[in-house]
C-alpha cells in the first residue's frame, strides 16, 4: 500500500500511454530519455565551447581595430558617395570586398596632403551618415575612415560669439521705447512666438538695420537685446571682415552664417556696417574690389537660396548715406530703424537711469539739467552722470549735488566744443 501510495500522487500529469506501458517498456523509454540528455549536453557544450571562440575572436578583432585606430588620424574630405552594386564586380579574390561591402556604398576622398582616393571599404563609420563634405579622420596607412570630426569653422568666428550675456536691460535705456519696441517685434517676437506670424501669414523681416548719429544707443539696444532673448549672439565688427587676403573676407562671412545656422535661433550683430556696405564704384585698388566682394557676400547670405528664418541680422552705422542700395532694399534688411538725439524729456530720463546707482541729493532737478544739456547725445548725458560723481569726489562730498551736475555739464560742453590742437 505505501508503494502504491508513492505512485499515484503524479497520476495527474502522467499520460495514459506511460500507464499502460510495462515495466521493461518504461525503463527502455528512460534509458532513451537519459541517452538523448547526453546528446543534448555534449551539444550544449559544443555551442559553448563555439561562443567562448567567438567571443575571442571578437575581442581579437577589438584590440586589432584599437591598433589601427591609434590617433593620429590623417584629416580628409569626403568628396563623393558612389553605390556601386557587389554583383557586378569580379568573383575571383573579392570575397572580402564583398562581405564588407553589402550596403553597395563607396567613398571617394580627399587628404590633407592633397591626394585623392578611392575607397571600395569605407570603414568604421556607417556609409548612411556620411555626406559629401563632410571632415573625416582615416587610417594613415590603409585611408578606412574611423571617425567623423566636427565641421571646421575659422577660429576668428568661434572668437565672434558672445559666451557671457550683457547684463543690459531695456530698462537702461532711456526716450527708446518706440525704437525698443521695433526692435523686438522684428526680431526677437519671431524667435519665441512664432505661431502668431504663421497665423497671419506674414512673413517676419530677415534683418534690421539700426542708423543714427554716435552716441545715441545703438549698440547698447543691441546688447539689451542679447541678454533678453536666449538665442546664440554672434558680434561682428565691419572693420573685422577687411581682411588682407582676396577671399578671406567673404570666407569669415560664410563661417559666421553657417555657425550661426548650427546653434540656431541666433542674432548675428554687425556694427559700424559702412565699413564693407559702401556703394560700389569703378576702382583700380585690389583692396576696394576685396571690400566690395565681402559685401556682396553678405547680401548673398541675407537672401540666398537658403533663406532661414532662426537666423536674424542686426546692422548699426551712423552713415546710412554711404550704404550700397542693395544692401537696404526690402527682403534684405527689412525694417530700418532711426536712431534720433534724444529730445529734452529723453536726456532727462537718461541721467535719472545713470544716476539711479549714485548717492545723489533729493534737490536734483533732472528737467532742468534736460533743458541745459541741449544737442546733447545720450553718452554725453552718461558723461555728466559720471563728471559729476568726479567733481564731488574732488571736493570730498558724500552725495551729489544739483551744482555739481551743472559743473559736469560745462566740463562736458568745454571737452565737446573744444578746438584742440596737437602741432604749433
Amino acid at each position: 500500500a505505501g508503494g502504491d501510495g508513492a505512485v499515484v500522487p503524479p497520476q495527474d500529469g502522467v499520460g495514459e500511454e506511460v500507464l499502460k506501458m510495462s515495466t521493461e517498456e518504461i525503463v527502455q523509454r528512460t534509458r532513451l530519455l537519459d541517452s538523448e540528455i547526453k546528446i543534448m549536453k555534449s551539444e550544449v557544450l559544443r555551442v559553448t565551447h563555439e561562443l567562448q571562440a567567438m567571443k575571442d575572436k571578437i575581442k581579437e578583432n577589438s584590440e586589432k581595430i584599437k591598433v589601427n585606430k591609434t590617433l593620429p588620424y590623417l584629416v580628409s574630405n569626403v568628396i563623393e558617395l558612389l553605390d556601386v552594386d557587389p554583383n557586378d564586380q569580379e568573383e575571383d579574390g573579392a570575397n572580402i570586398d564583398l562581405d564588407s561591402q553589402r550596403k553597395g556604398k563607396c567613398a571617394v576622398i580627399k587628404t590633407s596632403t592633397r591626394q585623392t582616393y578611392f575607397l571600395p571599404v569605407i570603414g568604421l563609420v556607417d556609409a548612411e551618415k556620411l555626406k559629401p563634405g563632410d571632415l573625416v579622420g582615416v587610417n594613415k596607412d590603409s585611408y578606412l575612415i574611423l571617425e567623423t570630426l566636427p565641421t571646421e569653422y575659422d577660429s576668428r568666428v568661434k572668437a565672434m560669439e558672445v559666451d557671457e550675456r550683457p547684463t543690459e536691460q531695456y530698462s537702461d535705456i532711456g526716450g527708446l521705447d518706440k525704437q525698443i519696441q521695433e526692435l523686438v517685434e522684428a526680431i526677437v517676437l519671431p524667435m519665441n512666438h512664432k505661431e502668431k506670424f504663421e497665423n497671419l501669414g506674414i512673413q517676419p523681416p530677415k534683418g534690421v538695420l539700426m542708423y543714427g548719429p554716435p552716441g545715441t544707443g545703438k549698440t547698447l539696444l543691441a546688447r539689451a537685446c542679447a541678454a533678453q532673448t536666449k538665442a546664440t549672439f554672434l558680434k561682428l565688427a565691419g572693420p573685422q571682415l577687411v581682411q588682407m587676403f582676396i577671399g578671406d573676407g567673404a570666407k569669415l562671412v560664410r563661417d559666421a552664417f553657417a555657425l550661426a545656422k548650427e546653434k540656431a535661433p541666433s542674432i548675428i550683430f554687425i556694427d559700424e556696417l559702412d565699413a564693407i556696405g559702401t556703394k560700389r564704384f569703378d576702382s583700380e585698388k585690389a583692396g576696394d574690389r576685396e571690400v566690395q566682394r565681402t559685401m556682396l557676400e553678405l547680401l548673398n547670405q541675407l537672401d540666398g537660396f537658403q533663406p532661414n528664418t532662426q537666423v536674424k541680422v542686426i546692422a548699426a552705422t551712423n552713415r546710412v548715406d554711404i550704404l550700397d542700395p542693395a544692401l537696404l532694399r526690402s527682403g534684405r534688411l527689412d525694417r530700418k530703424i532711426e536712431f534720433p538725439m534724444p529730445n529734452e524729456e529723453a536726456r532727462a530720463r537718461i541721467m535719472q537711469i545713470h544716476s539711479r546707482k549714485m548717492n545723489v541729493s533729493p534737490d536734483v532737478n533732472y528737467e532742468e539739467l534736460a533743458r541745459c544739456t541741449d544737442d546733447f547725445n545720450g553718452a554725453q548725458c552718461k558723461a555728466v552722470c559720471v563728471e559729476a560723481g568726479m567733481i564731488a569726489l574732488r571736493r570730498g562730498a558724500t552725495e551729489l549735488t544739483h551744482e555739481d551736475y551743472m559743473e559736469g555739464i560745462l566740463e562736458v560742453q568745454a571737452k565737446k566744443k573744444a578746438n584742440l590742437q596737437y602741432y604749433a
